[in-house]
């Protein structure tokens, strides 16, 4: 069975860090790029990072020099390191994988975790 299961959310003032950590199962990521989503509430879902199988990070503008994303193949696993977090990044964030490639559309995900809530806020 394909499971993504996010981990690592909570609540951080702002100016905080986290990080979020993704395990996969049932597949191996090797040939995926993993991407992390995130859902502010009443807004759409947008794409915050994704690596790809190689290793290639790339990131919105918004969080670019702020968030780091990694990958560990071996363990099937994806991180998302958020460093001086707003409170606009308030958000469910959910990780996501795309077989071969990176995208930032919703759609051209195969797989979804189900979310983990990161609140930023004093």
């Amino acid at each position: 069975q394909v499971q993504l299961e996010e981990s690592g959310g909570g609540l951080v003032q702002p100016g905080g860090s986290l990080r979020l950590s993704c395990a996969a199962s049932g597949f191996s990521t090797f040939y995926y790029g993993l991407a992390w989503f995130r859902q502010a509430p009443g807004k759409e879902r947008e794409a915050v990072s994704c690596i790809t199988p190689t290793g290639a990070p790339d990131y919105s503008d918004s969080v670019k020099g702020r968030f780091t994303t990694s990958r560990d193949t071996d363990k099937n696993m994806v991180y998302l390191k958020m460093n001086s977090l707003k409170p606009e990044a308030t958000a469910v964030y959910y990780c996501a994988a795309m077989y071969r490639y990176c995208s930032s559309h919703v759609s051209g995900m195969n797989y979804w975790g189900e979310g983990t809530l990161v609140t930023v806020s004093s």
